[in-house]
């Protein structure tokens, strides 16, 4: 697979903030898909459609995109071999659409990498608003500072490019995993519960559970080992512990 391909062609629409958001959407629900884009149209969103799995990824991999939405029945591959088949070559923000709302199927879905989740069947503002806070983060640039690139001891995070280095080497973050270690770097030592971090991550209430907070925890630690910096504080929640890098 062209891995460098596709990322780049991901990377290059959602950095281009003068034209309206591309969405995707994969869901082999025929009658879904018009409807919806009607919907999105009216927010300023341009939604496209596949209806297999094979069609999807030829579509991400041919143009570019702001965002997926994934649906979890699917044919050929169901929506959770689908999202690890993109997250091995992009980190475009991914939706999962989950049939029962089942907290398995939420919890399999940001264990791969995915960005939130919502249950079938759902208004279609809850997926616009999902989809929009999303793109929110993505996009947001951080207002002039003194300092915009947090340097510590084996780790470097850039807000400006939103690039992470972990002992010189750049590490591939989704949103939701970059803007979680941003908020535990400001400022490092400080201590974050799920609760905090939940309705800082989601900028809106809409069915949170705490589990999701562990779940991208996790995520992030493995990407940066072999740096052990995410400390849990039990019934408290969770800190980066990590020294500041001579100047």
């Amino acid at each position: 697979m062209a891995a460098g391909l596709i990322t780049s062609l991901l990377f290059a629409g959602r950095h281009n903030h003068n034209r309206m958001p591309r969405i995707l959407l994969i869901d082999d629900d025929e009658h879904l898909a018009a409807p919806l884009a009607s919907y999105f149209a009216r927010f300023d969103c341009v939604l496209e459609s596949a209806q297999r799995p094979s069609e999807g990824l030829a579509k991400l991999r041919a143009h570019a995109y702001d965002a997926a939405i994934l649906d979890v029945m699917l044919p050929e591959m169901d929506g959770f071999a689908l999202c690890r088949e993109i997250r091995k070559e992009s980190d475009i923000p991914i939706v999962m659409l989950t049939a029962r709302g089942d907290v398995m199927d939420r919890v399999v879905g940001l264990e791969l990498g995915a960005d939130d989740y919502l249950p079938k069947p759902f208004e279609p503002r809850e997926l616009v608003a999902r989809v929009q806070t999303i793109l929110r983060r993505q996009r947001a640039v951080p207002a002039a500072a003194p300092a915009q690139r947090r340097v510590f001891e084996g780790l470097s995070i850039d807000l400006d490019r939103r690039e992470v280095l972990r002992q010189g080497e750049r590490v591939e973050l989704t949103g939701t995993e970059f803007e979680l270690l941003a908020l535990l770097a400001d400022p490092p030592g400080k201590v974050w519960s799920r609760d905090d971090i939940l309705n800082r991550l989601r900028g809106h209430e809409a069915e949170l559970y705490t589990r999701a907070v562990d779940i991208v925890v996790s995520r992030l630690r493995k990407k940066l080992e072999p740096l052990d910096c995410i400390k849990t504080l039990r019934n408290a929640g969770y800190m980066l512990a990590v020294g500041k890098s001579d100047p």
